[in-house]
Formats: C-alpha cells, structure tokens, sequence
C-alpha cells in the first residue's frame, strides 16, 4: 500500500485528518502547551470523555472523540520526561507513537497527525526526539492496512527544521519525491497523491 508521511508548521487542532495525537499528561484532564489548546479547541465534552479513562502510563495511549474538533478522533498519549536518557526514555517515546498509530489502525483510521511529543516542558532533545519519531513511524506504515497518511505538525523553527531533516533521510517503499506541505513549508516523503487540505 501507497503511503505519505509529511512535515507541517501548524496547529494541530486546526488541522483535518481522521486523528490528532495529543501530547497529553498522565490524568488526561489537560495543561498546557498541544494538551491544552486541544482540550480548548475541542470543547468541554472532551475533559468529560476523558474523565471515564481513569488516567494514562507514560509510553500508553488512549483514545476519544474529536468532539469540536475538525480531527474526528483524539488519541492522548503521555510523553516521558527527559532525564538524560537513562530512564527508558527512548523507549517509552517510541512507544507513545507506535501506541497512537496502533490505535488509529484498530479503528480503521487512513490519516493521523501528530504533534512533537515530550519536546515541549518534558524537555526531551528536538533531535532525538525527531529520529525516533520518524523512524517509528515509517516503520509502522510498512505494516499498515488502514493507515496510509501521516502528519507531523510542528511548533517552531527548531522542530520544524529536526523533522524535515530526519524525514528527508528516512526511506520509504516504493518513489518519492518533495512537494509543497499543507501549509506551503514543508517535508513530504510521498508515494500517493496528498490527501491532506491544501
């Protein structure tokens, strides 16, 4: 199967996919940063769902409606914090996405965006954090029957310009090819027509 795994500078409750990945905490009652401009975006109904999940691990995800949201579904996953990489960071890193991407393939989803997870106030290195994301999930698109189409939306030079450069090498099945981003600027390693808006 065809797929497309693109980079965008954005905000992620804006954008119109299947799913969006919230960078959550651990009560997924939301906070700050992607978490709270989600739960805002997406309207009370959201805390009211994710109140019913009793929380979230670090490395697990959960998922809900999309509620006011354009994203039809959100899955919340909770991000390690960075403690010198001694921790299982990696790890448990690699796992929110593979979580989320699971989750999205369990419920027949084709499109999923995601944000920087634990680059924010969990302080996880930009650079490290983009090579294991990338890597995460062009390997889980190998394998997928649903999903075809991944987003990652960044915040921010520094993250926008890690992923696109982590993107840019990784290798996907079949041609590929750079072409312009949903929002004019980005990486796209693209076997298929986008179907991202434009």
């Amino acid at each position: 199967m065809k797929s497309q795994i693109q980079v965008v500078r954005g905000d992620i409750t804006t954008i119109d996919v299947d799913a969006i990945v919230n960078a959550a905490n651990s009560s997924l009652l939301g906070g700050g940063g992607v978490d709270g401009a989600i739960h805002r975006a997406a309207g009370p109904k959201l805390l009211a769902e994710c109140r019913e999940l009793g929380g979230c691990q670090t490395g697990e995800a959960k998922i809900t409606g999309g509620h006011l949201l354009p994203a039809r579904f959100v899955i919340h996953t909770v991000g390690p914090v960075w403690h010198g990489g001694s921790r299982g960071e990696a790890e448990l890193l690699a796992s929110c996405y593979r979580g989320s991407f699971q989750l999205a393939e369990a419920q027949g989803l084709s499109s999923i965006a995601f944000p920087a997870i634990s680059c924010g106030v969990y302080g996880y290195p930009v650079d490290q954090a983009a090579a294991i994301a990338v890597s995460t999930v062009t390997d889980e698109i190998r394998k997928a029957s649903s999903v075809t189409a991944v987003l990652f939306v960044c915040f921010g030079d520094t993250v926008f310009s890690a992923f696109s450069e982590r993107l840019a090498q990784a290798p996907l099945p079949g041609g590929e090819r750079v072409v312009a981003s949903a929002t004019g600027r980005g990486a796209v390693r693209d076997t298929k027509t986008s179907p991202f808006p434009t």
